[in-house]
């Protein structure tokens, strides 16, 4: 609970406009992209230092008040809110502080927005790989607490595969950096610990990333299927014949028609599922890469392949890919998403699992894959007015995510446990696992200050979730 003799000390040493404690600014924050969880807090901070940070660390453990790490709140976990806590606000650290190309590295603040990087070393051939959909919006900061994904990770990794280096304020207010510009390091792998910790074990004041160099050659296809399960198993065969595209992506039919009716990209809206495909790399590879796909794909597709001819042709499919699921919101007033993956073989089981969830609770789903990762997104359209809908789409997402891992996968590929899946945690390790986390958790947050009840259940086995069962009763 925030105390007057906390906000006085606060005021002492910041500007009024570093601290937000109207009620109606509060609920501004009281969300990020999971909808279905509330939380407000007692104070938002927005500093714009490193040093900053740590005595804002410092004044919440001297008043007890527990405090959470905030980029640009487009996570869907859950995991950037609080309860009457102190949100620190990253948005004022948004500086690309250096560009090395020589070392194929930059140095950014959290609050630097992941597309803005890109944009920024365009001109000189590079670009930082990982491209979450949300990448006009996300930060790097967020990306890094979540280990990001996107389409071009089956190929070029997720986020964790392009940070070199991080500088942590630590649970303590104590300032720390790990790795550096240089690639190897005989040192105990921290980047890898604090990258998809959610913001549970520090926060996160500057970062150096990996920049790729552009590919030389880049072929993207449009593949049309009349069967689901035709799109799933040719993602199968392409990997089994030795052909690693930089993207494979898939969408459903009613994905393909809320895209079409919104921005018209010339998708066939009586597809049953589309891929996209896009290779890359030296031109004589993608060449052979794209003969393999073209002689693979022949007892699958329904029509011919398309292939972008120009790079407007390419950007036009990507648009279509990245905005489906805000597309979707033109044919439903809400859904939920979550982030299941599974085996690869395992991808045509999964969808017929979800078509029979849609059934089974009279819901739609659309489906967005990372398919070539095994990384599903069921979209679950519901009437955020209705109670029982609401309740519905939690179960729907429950079953999907139960049945990924009895297939043997996981419960998240890019969005995190944050709230929306820690009663999950339990189902998928066991109590030596869980345990093992916790005390990670305790060595770097004696406390237990910094975005409590987040990733790792307490031992009672749900941290927050009692607060967001809530939210379903009548």
């Amino acid at each position: 609970m925030i105390t007057e003799q906390f906000l006085n000390s606060i005021k002492r040493k910041l500007s009024n406009e570093k601290i937000r404690i109207n009620p109606n600014e509060l609920k501004l924050y009281a969300n990020d992209g999971l909808q279905l969880h509330e939380a407000v807090p007692g104070c938002v901070i927005l500093p714009d230092s490193t040093e900053e940070i740590a005595w804002i660390v410092k004044q919440c453990i001297k008043y007890k008040i527990p405090f959470v790490p905030r980029g640009a709140g487009t996570g869907l976990s859950g995991g950037s809110v609080i309860s009457d806590g102190v949100i620190i606000q990253l948005s004022r650290l948004n500086k690309i502080l250096e560009i090395d190309i020589p070392n194929r590295c930059a140095i950014v603040q959290p609050g630097v927005v992941n597309a803005y990087l890109t944009q920024e070393v365009k001109s000189q051939g590079y670009h930082f790989a990982p491209d979450p959909s949300s990448q006009i919006a996300s930060t790097i900061g967020g990306n890094v607490a979540e280990n990001a994904g996107g389409p071009h990770t089956l190929k070029h990794g997720v986020t964790v595969n392009h940070v070199l280096g991080q500088t942590i304020v630590l649970p303590n207010g104590k300032i720390t950096k790990i790795g550096g510009k240089h690639r190897y390091s005989a040192e105990l792998d921290l980047n890898s610990l604090f990258t998809g910790s959610e913001g549970t074990l520090g926060i996160i004041s500057e970062i150096i990333v990996n920049l790729s160099k552009d590919p030389l050659s880049t072929r993207t296809l449009l593949l049309i299927f009349d069967k689901i399960s035709n799109a799933t198993d040719l993602v199968t065969e392409i990997l089994l014949a030795g052909v690693i595209p930089s993207a494979l992506e898939m969408i459903d039919q009613l994905c393909i028609q809320a895209v079409e009716n919104h921005l018209k990209i010339g998708f066939p809206k009586n597809a049953s599922a589309i891929l996209i495909i896009e290779l890359d790399g030296e031109i004589e590879n993608v060449n052979w890469e794209l003969e393999q796909i073209k002689h693979i794909s022949k007892k699958y597709v329904s029509e011919k392949i398309i292939e972008a001819t120009s790079e407007k042709d390419r950007q036009n499919l990507w648009r279509g890919r990245k905005h489906a699921a805000g597309a979707i919101g033109n044919i439903s007033p809400a859904f939920y998403t979550n982030d299941g993956v599974v085996p690869r073989d395992k991808l045509t089981p999964i969808l017929e699992f979800i078509q029979f969830v849609s059934r089974k609770y009279e819901m739609k789903i659309a489906n967005l894959c990372h398919a070539g990762d095994g990384n599903i997104h069921p979209l679950i359209l519901y009437n955020p007015k209705d109670k029982k809908e609401i309740k519905k789409a939690f179960d729907c997402s429950t079953e999907i995510l139960l049945k990924c891992i009895e297939y043997g996968g996981v419960l998240t590929g890019e969005h995190g446990i944050g709230i929306e899946k820690i009663h999950l945690m339990e189902k998928m390790f066991g109590k030596q696992e869980i345990e093992l986390q916790r005390k990670i958790k305790h060595g770097f947050d004696k406390n237990n200050l910094l975005n409590p009840g987040k990733l790792i259940p307490d031992k009672m086995g749900c941290g927050e979730l009692n607060i967001f069962n809530k939210q379903f009763s009548s």
